[in-house]
This record gives C-alpha cells, sequence and structure tokens, in this order.
C-alpha cells in the first residue's frame, strides 16, 4: 500500500500525462481501505476540481466515476441521504446519455479511466487495462489519451512476456498524437534499442533529457538505456540525480543495484565474481553497494519480485548462500505472482541448487517447474537450455539414467521437436522394459 502511495504521489508530481483524476480516485480509494474517510472526501473533491478545470465540454461523463466513489465513501460511512444523492447523479447522467444501464456507461472516457488505473497497480492487472485502452480506440482510433495509455500498457507487457516488441509501433503512433511527449520518447527510446536500433533510440533520450517535462521519469529510463548501452558510470549519474527528487523510489533503488552489479561483472567473462580480475576491496565495496540498493528497493516495494530475484542471486554470488536461500523460499511462498515472475522465480532457484549448492537434483525440479508454468518467453527458453544441458550432463556419466531421458523427452516434445521427443522415450521406455526383465530373473 505505501509503496502504490509513493508512486502515485511520485506520478501526480513528475509525470505529465493525462490520469491525475484517476490517481486521486485511487488515492480516495486507497484511503478508504486504512479507514482514513476524510482524507479520501478531499481525494475526490481534488479529482472533482480537475474535471472541471481540464474537462470542461464533458464534466459530467468525467464525473461519473468520482461520483460513484463519492456514493460508494458515503455508504460505508454510514451516510446514507449523501450515498443516494450522488447515486442519483450518476443516474440522471446515464439516463440523459442513453445508457441503457442505469448506473454505467459505455464511451471511450469511463474505458480510459479504468485503463489507467489497472495500469497503477501493477503487473496482474495489464491485460485489462489494455482491454480497456482497446475499447476506447475502438470508438476513435486517433483519441491521443488512448493512444497514450495503450502504447504504454504494451510496452510493459513487451517487457514482462519478453517474446516481441509489439509496442513499438503503437509508441510511435502515440508521439505522432503526442509529439511533446517526452515520457512517450524515452519509452521509444528503450525498444529502439532492444530492436538493434541504439543510434535512434540515443537522439530519442537526448531530445527527451532537454526537456524538463516528465524530467524525473525521462532520467530513469535514460539510465536504463545507458546502463544496457555499457556506460554504466552515465547511468549511475542519472540516478543518482533522480533520487534527489524521489528517493524512496524502489524502481531507482533497483536499478542503481543492477549498475553495480555490472561494474563488478564487466571487466572480463569470468564465471564468478571472485575472478574478475579486479581488487578484492574493490569488489566487496561494490557487492555492499548492490546489496543495500537492493534491500532498500524490496524494503520500500515488498512485492517487487524481479529485486528479491536479483538480492538472492547476488547473496549467492557472495557466498551467503542461507540469506539466498531464505529469499527464495520467501518467493516460492508467494501466491500472488505473475506467470512470468513465477517462471523466473523457479528458474533463478534451479541455478542457484545447480551452482551453488551442487543439488542437480532439486535443479532439474526447479526447471521442470519453470517450464510446466510459463509459456514460450525469454526465460522459458532459458529454463529448457538450462534442464536439457543438465539432463544429458547426467546421461554422460551414467547412459541408464531412465529420469534424464524422460526428462529429455519432454522437453523436446514441449519445445515441438516430436522426432527428438519420441527417440528419447523410446529410449527410456527400452531402458525400463530391461530393467523390468532383469528384475523378474
Amino acid at each position: 500500500m505505501t509503496d502504490l502511495e509513493n508512486r502515485v504521489f511520485d506520478q501526480m508530481d513528475y509525470l505529465d500525462v493525462q490520469c491525475d483524476v484517476e490517481m486521486h480516485n485511487l488515492l480516495a480509494y486507497m484511503k478508504h481501505l486504512k479507514g482514513q474517510h476524510e482524507e479520501a472526501l478531499t481525494n475526490l473533491k481534488e479529482a472533482e476540481d480537475l474535471i472541471q478545470q481540464e474537462y470542461v465540454n464533458h464534466s459530467y461523463v468525467r464525473s461519473l466515476v468520482t461520483w460513484g466513489n463519492y456514493a460508494w465513501l458515503y455508504y460505508h460511512m454510514g451516510r446514507q441521504a449523501e450515498a443516494q444523492a450522488y447515486l442519483d447523479k450518476v443516474e440522471n447522467t446515464c439516463k440523459e446519455l442513453a445508457s441503457p444501464s442505469r448506473y454505467t456507461l459505455a464511451c471511450p472516457e469511463m474505458y480510459c479511466q479504468e485503463g489507467w488505473a489497472l495500469l497503477k497497480c501493477g503487473g496482474l492487472h495489464y491485460e485489462r487495462a489494455k482491454a480497456c485502452f482497446e475499447q476506447a480506440l475502438k470508438v476513435d482510433h486517433a483519441n491521443s489519451e488512448s493512444s497514450t495509455g495503450y502504447a504504454i500498457t504494451m510496452y510493459r507487457l513487451d517487457n514482462i512476456r519478453k517474446t516481441g516488441h509489439t509496442s513499438l509501433r503503437h509508441l510511435k503512433h502515440a508521439i505522432r498524437l503526442n509529439p511533446e511527449n517526452v515520457y512517450l520518447k524515452a519509452l521509444l527510446a528503450l525498444k529502439l534499442q532492444e530492436t538493434g536500433q541504439e543510434a535512434e533510440g540515443e537522439v530519442c533520450i537526448q531530445e527527451a533529457l532537454t526537456n524538463m517535462s516528465s524530467h524525473v521519469y525521462v532520467l530513469r529510463y535514460a539510465a536504463k538505456f545507458y546502463r544496457r548501452k555499457g556506460d554504466v558510470n552515465k547511468a549511475i549519474q542519472l540516478l543518482k540525480e533522480a533520487l534527489k527528487t524521489t528517493p524512496d523510489s524502489s524502481f531507482l533503488h533497483h536499478q542503481i543495484g543492477l549498475c553495480y552489479k555490472s561494474q563488478i561483472f564487466q571487466n572480463n567473462n569470468a564465471t564468478t565474481w571472485r575472478h574478475r580480475g579486479q581488487p578484492r576491496e574493490n569488489v566487496e565495496k561494490l557487492t555492499r553497494l548492490v546489496i543495500y540498493h537492493l534491500e532498500y528497493a524490496v524494503k520500500i516495494k515488498p512485492t517487487f519480485v524481479l529485486a528479491y530475484v536479483h538480492l538472492a542471486n547476488m547473496y549467492a554470488e557472495a557466498g551467503s548462500h542461507s540469506k539466498a536461500e531464505d529469499i527464495y523460499q520467501k518467493l516460492l511462498g508467494i501466491n500472488s505472482c505473475t506467470e512470468e515472475e513465477r517462471l523466473t522465480i523457479h528458474f533463478n532457484y534451479g541455478r542457484f541448487q545447480e551452482h551453488h549448492k551442487k543439488s542437480e537434483v532439486d535443479a532439474l525440479v526447479h526447471y521442470l517447474k519453470a517450464i510446466k508454468v510459463g509459456k514460450i518467453s525469454y526465460i522459458w527458453d532459458k529454463s529448457i537450455s538450462s534442464l536439457n544441458k543438465l539432463a544429458l550432463k547426467k546421461l554422460r556419466n551414467n547412459k541408464l539414467d531412465l529420469e534424464s531421458l524422460s526428462i529429455l523427452g519432454y522437453s523436446y516434445k514441449l519445445q515441438g521437436d516430436l522426432d527428438k521427443a519420441l527417440q528419447y522415450y523410446e529410449q527410456a521406455l527400452g531402458l525400463a522394459a530391461g530393467l523390468e526383465n532383469s528384475e523378474g530373473y
């Protein structure tokens, strides 16, 4: 709750997008959940004032959600007369606009308001947010608000799925409708970088950095751009500048942690941090900085699964296996993960078991769980690859390893290579039959 509140406040203070009304409504709901009803009423009043300022011609449509929230809040405060008064306002407006429903209205403004609220509430809700903006765009494809919301949602879904770059054309379309929106330009820069167009992406980043609009958010994404480019020092400089304004940003602390981790691993291609060709004191200092910032990120945002995984991996690299194990056990007990997060947890825990705990059996278990959880994605591919390598390694050590033969058959079946799957399944069946006959004798 605290993290969500902080992110909502940061967005209202530092991000120039068209959803301040929705953020005030979301804050009101959070205040209601905490029993702070008078503060919630203040948030709704602020939302209403904004509507009157920004949507003069369509204020009655934009006000429907806020009126509905007033009714909800007054009902829970036991103030039935005020609740009914706001219900009446909603009903009368729906009637005037010829809605077939007494209390709901299907229109682009409604879909956008729902989309922005869902988008702010995390990855579990992105698909629903996408559907909302799609509904709005069906009515008006050239609407700048709907296009902006849809492009941002698609960008975030691309990051979760790791399977494509669908958002690229949507970001370009949204920027054509919103040429001054530097936040969209920063996202486009990252997407261009991902698709091998880094030089063009850097032009977008530089344009965005020269504009003070949404500057804190632009700094965040510019830092990510330069970290991925390999200019870690510039990335850290940009993140520290952003941190001055938003010191409690879990995103910033996570990114700074990743930058310091890159500095540990960037000197050469050795397999462990202890052999990176750096002075031990420097490695230990950087390791402490990585752990400090990742610990801070998960303290601010206890649901930050990826930061927890990076923290566990860092503890493992530093030799603190018990701390890494504690984090993984905590992650494995979380029920509210997205599919991609669950896949990431099992894959990384499998690697931890294989490379640090030297338990090939447990590693296989979690690689298998990873590929059963997820759909085809970057992490899914890595899980399949790790599973195959480990099973083949076990087979080289023992050609009669029935389990490894079965696992390879299952793996190739999932990958769609039925010939190889059949080959390994037949070997497994032949071995099993041979074992049964020998036991009979």
